[in-house]
Parts: C-alpha cells; structure tokens; sequence
C-alpha cells in the first residue's frame, strides 16, 4: 500500500514554502519522491528550508519569489521547468493576515480599512491561489495531469470573529477550490483544499499564547471548543498533502475541502 502515496517523478512547487505550514507540507512531498520548488520572500528561511530537505536525503531548490507579481513569477516557472521539470504539484500556501484588517475587541466592523480589506484578499485570494493557479496550472493542462491543493483555514469554514477579512478571503478561496474542480475534472487536473486549524505559528502566537507559555483568552477559548483539546503541529498535514498530490491514492478525489482541525468545525460554538 505504501507504494500508491510515492510522488516519484513529479515535481512540486510550493507557494509559502518559507512558511511553517507550507514548509512542512514541502518536506513531507520530498520525503515521499517529489523534486520540491520552494517558493517565498524570505531568502533566508526559504535556503534553510531547501538544505534541510536535502540532508534528509530529499530534492529541493528554492526560489525567491513574489506570488502576487505575475511577470516574477511566469519568470520562475520557466526556471522551475528548466532545472527541475515540468511542475505536477502545485501547493498554494501564500497567504496570512494583517494587523489592521484585524478587529480589536469592542471596535465596530463599519470602522474596517478598505485597504486593508483588499489587501488581505489580495495575499490569500489573488496572490495566494488565482495567479500562481494561472501560470503553473499552464503546464499541468499541457499535460492532462496534476494536482493543484490549496490551503484554505478554518475560518474559511466558520467565520471567527475579529479575522473577518481572513475568515472572507479563505472562504474564497475554498470556492475557487470547488470551481475549478469542476472545470478542469475532465481534464486530468484534481483541484482540493485543506483546511487547517489552529496551528501555531510566528503570525498568530501572540494570540493564542501569553509571554509566560500560558493560553491567551482566545487561546483558551479555541482549545475548549477542540474536541482533541490541543493545537496542531504542522506536521500533521503531511498525510492529507501526501495523499491528495499523489495521482494513485486520490485519483478520483477532486473538489474537496479537507478539515485538519482536531474536531473543531464539529462542535458549535
């Protein structure tokens, strides 16, 4: 059985590499064959990122780019192509949030920036899935095959308070997701999401941990309503990834959003 999850031969490309969830989810498809294209801003994290999938015997380049600049990034498939192949995987991790597009307790959503609103839609929605699905889905549909996952969050499920450009964007995004299942289904290219919940990491650990290691009030509230009563570790989407980019484990999965959130999305809140 082991067999069906190798990814030997393709090569995958990661937007948000740099990431801890998306550089997870890089480490996770080398390990099982995949040639990785790290991509990212950070030159830094994203070379640490690449050596370390080396030294786990894994192949991996990583290349520095903006998902939001089209030209950047056409420029950079066609490196990818040229020094690694023609991409099969493309992960679509890009993405985050912004301070002022995120509502203080007590502020009224009425006093939300609009340039704050755009710009966060432009990260997750734009940037995070449309143009980089645009340019390297070219060479999949050349091919009639590939698989385009996208991550998406919890809040794209149930809209949280206070991330509501977030929580709008991700919902998107979980659309786009579905539209484009639908319209390349018969074109040899499976399109899915994963929905992640509450994983820590350096952009929302100061909401969910105080100074002293503690949970924070929104900490502690996201906890008692996960029924596993922990947080993520990054690692934990490996599996999901893993299975949804390889073309013989999931080769009728298409149009799916998959929830990897301890039992979050099943509790009511």
């Amino acid at each position: 059985m082991n067999s069906i999850f190798r990814l030997d031969g393709e090569v995958a490309v990661v937007t948000g590499g740099t990431g801890e969830l998306g550089g997870a989810i890089a480490e996770a498809l080398a390990a099982f064959g995949a040639k990785v294209a790290i991509l990212g801003r950070s030159d830094e994290r994203g070379r640490a990122r690449s050596l370390r999938i080396s030294d786990a015997g894994g192949i991996a380049n990583f290349y520095s780019a903006d998902v939001l600049n089209r030209e950047r990034l056409e420029q950079t498939r066609d490196t990818i192509v040229a020094e690694m192949g023609t991409p099969t995987i493309l992960v679509n991790a890009a993405g985050g949030n912004r301070p002022d597009a995120t509502l203080p307790p007590g502020a009224s959503f009425c006093d939300l920036p609009l340039d704050a609103w755009r710009s966060v839609f432009d990260l997750n929605l734009v940037g995070g899935v449309l143009i980089p699905t645009q340019v390297f889905a070219r060479e999949m549909l050349a091919a009639r095959s590939g698989s385009v996952i996208n991550i998406a969050s919890m809040s794209g499920i149930i809209p949280l308070s206070r991330v509501v450009a977030y929580s709008a964007a991700k919902a998107a995004v979980i659309n786009l997701t579905l539209f484009l299942a639908r319209e390349w289904a018969t074109r040899g290219i499976r399109v899915n999401a994963i929905s992640p919940g509450f994983f820590p990491a350096d952009q929302n650990r100061s909401l969910l941990f105080n100074e002293d290691g503690s949970y924070t009030a929104r900490g502690g509230e996201i906890i008692g309503h996960t029924p596993m009563g922990r947080f993520g570790d990054a690692k934990e989407l490996a599996g999901v990834a893993v299975w949804l980019a390889s073309r013989n484990a999931a080769s009728f999965v298409t149009g799916q959003n998959i929830a990897v959130d301890g039992g979050f999305a099943s509790v009511t809140i």
